[in-house]
C-alpha cells in the first residue's frame, strides 16, 4: 500500500535537496572547505537547557561546534558543515529531536561579518529557487532587499515589552518574555537580526569591549521563526571555563545530568585566532523558503513515522 503521507512530500523534498545543493554552491564559491566531523562524541559543550541523546558511553552531538572550532585552532580558516544533530525532548511544529544544521566558521571575522553572510546566503538561495527578493511565509510577504532590520535585545525589550532586559534577567523571566512577547514580532516585514544579548546569555560568545554587559551574539528571525544563532567567538580558555562551570551549576540545580568538561577543547582554545561562527537550522530555513506550516512537511520522516 502506498504511504500517501510520504508521497505528498515529494515536491518539498525535491526543493529541500535543491536548497542544500545551493548552500554548498554558495560556500564553495567563497572558498570555504566543507568538513565532516564525528556525530558521536565523548564530551559536550556544557549548556544548561540542552539535553543530549546518549550513545553509550558517549553522546550524539547536539552541534558540531566543538570539533569545528578545534579545526580553526589547527589552521583551517573558512569551514562549513551540513550535518544531522540530536537534542532530547525537542518535538513540536518547529522542533525535531533529530534535525539538520548548517554551521560555518571564519577566522579574522566577527558577528557583524556573519550578519552580512546571512543576508548574502538567504538572498542567494531565494533567487536560486525562483523566489526573487520576496518570500511568503504564513500569509505574510517578507522582503529580502537590503538593509535588513537590526535591533539590539535592549531595544526589543523597550519596543515590545513592559520590562527592561535587566529586569527580565533579575526576575528570571528573560526566556519567557522573549518567546511570548518578542520573537513572534520579529522578521515580519524583513528578516530581523536581533543582537547584543545580555552577558548572562553569552554561551560561547565574547563580551563587547565597549560594553561588557552584552555579548557579541545575534539571532536571525524570519516570520517570527528563529533561523540562526551566531557569535564572535570567545577565545579566552579561563573565561570560557567559568562560563561552562556556571552552566553546569545550573544543570545541577535543575536536577539534570552534569557532564564532564571538554578539556581537549579548552586546552586548545588559547591558540584559536579571532573568529566568528554561526549555526543555521536547515529544516526551519526550508520551512520558510517553501512556506510550510510545520517542520514535518520538509523532512522525509518524522519520529512518529519510523
Amino acid at each position: 500500500m502506498k504511504n500517501w503521507s510520504l508521497a505528498r512530500r515529494k515536491h518539498a523534498l525535491q526543493q529541500r535537496a535543491n536548497v542544500i545543493q545551493k548552500i554548498r554552491d554558495f560556500f564553495h564559491e567563497r572558498e570555504y572547505l566543507e568538513v565532516e566531523t564525528p556525530y558521536r562524541i565523548p564530551v559536550l559543550i556544557p549548556e544548561s537547557h540542552i539535553d543530549p541523546v546518549p550513545s553509550d558511553p558517549w553522546f550524539l552531538h547536539p552541534s558540531p561546534e566543538l570539533c569545528m572550532k578545534r579545526l580553526l585552532v589547527a589552521g583551517y580558516e573558512k569551514i562549513f558543515q551540513i550535518c544531522h544533530c540530536w537534542r532530547r525532548g525537542e518535538r513540536g511544529d518547529r522542533h525535531l529531536p533529530e534535525f539538520t544544521l548548517l554551521e560555518w566558521y571564519r577566522t579574522g571575522g566577527d558577528y557583524l561579518n556573519l550578519m552580512e553572510d546571512c543576508e548574502s546566503l538567504i538572498r542567494f538561495l531565494a533567487t536560486e529557487i525562483g523566489l526573487g527578493e520576496t518570500l511568503v511565509y504564513r500569509g505574510r510577504a517578507i522582503h529580502l532587499t537590503s538593509p535588513w532590520e537590526r535591533i539590539t535585545v535592549d531595544e526589543a525589550f523597550r519596543r515590545y515589552t513592559a520590562v527592561t532586559t535587566r529586569e527580565a534577567m533579575d526576575q528570571d523571566i528573560f526566556d519567557e518574555v522573549m518567546v511570548r512577547d518578542i520573537e513572534p514580532k520579529l522578521g515580519m516585514e524583513k528578516p530581523t537580526l536581533l543582537y547584543d544579548y545580555p552577558a548572562e546569555r553569552r554561551s560561547l560568545a565574547r563580551l563587547k569591549k565597549e560594553n561588557p554587559s552584552v555579548a557579541e551574539r545575534f539571532e536571525l528571525y524570519i516570520g517570527g521563526l528563529e533561523i540562526a544563532n551566531a557569535f564572535s567567538e570567545l577565545i579566552d580558555p579561563e573565561e570560557q571555563r567559568k562560563v561552562f562551570n556556571s552552566e553546569l551549576e545550573i544543570r545541577q540545580s535543575l536536577g539534570r545530568q552534569v557532564y564532564p568538561m571538554p578539556e581537549n577543547f579548552l586546552n586548545e582554545l588559547e591558540a584559536m585566532p579571532p573568529s566568528a561562527g554561526i549555526a543555521v537550522g536547515v529544516d526551519r530555513l526550508v520551512m520558510v523558503l517553501l512556506n510550510a506550516e510545520t517542520i514535518d512537511e520538509v523532512v522525509a520522516f518524522t519520529p512518529e513515522e519510523l
